[in-house]
C-alpha cells in the first residue's frame, strides 16, 4: 500500500509540473517561424492518422497563439512536431 501511495504521489507531481514546463518553453517555442516550419513538415507527410493528428494540433496551436495563450500554443505545437516525427 505504501508503494502505491508513493507512485500516486510521483504521478501527481509529474502532472503538476508538465503544464509548467510547457508554458516555460512556449515563450521561445510558439512563434510564427516554428508554426510555419511545422506546417511545412505536416504538408510533406504521407496521408494517415499521424498527419490528421498533426493538422489538428497545429490548428489548435494557431488558435491559442491568436488568443494569447502561449502555454497552450507551445503544448499544441510540441504535439504537432512529435506527430510529424512519428511516421
Amino acid at each position: 500500500m505504501t508503494k502505491l501511495l508513493g507512485v500516486i504521489a510521483i504521478a501527481a507531481v509529474a502532472f503538476a509540473v508538465a503544464p509548467a514546463q510547457a508554458a516555460k518553453h512556449a515563450a521561445g517555442g510558439c512563434s510564427s517561424a516554428n508554426l510555419e516550419k511545422t506546417e511545412t513538415a505536416i504538408e510533406n507527410m504521407a496521408d494517415g492518422d499521424s498527419k490528421f493528428v498533426a493538422q489538428k494540433e497545429i490548428a489548435a496551436a494557431q488558435d491559442s497563439l491568436l488568443n494569447g495563450k502561449m502555454g497552450a500554443c507551445g503544448a499544441h505545437l510540441n504535439k504537432a512536431m512529435h506527430a510529424t516525427m512519428g511516421k
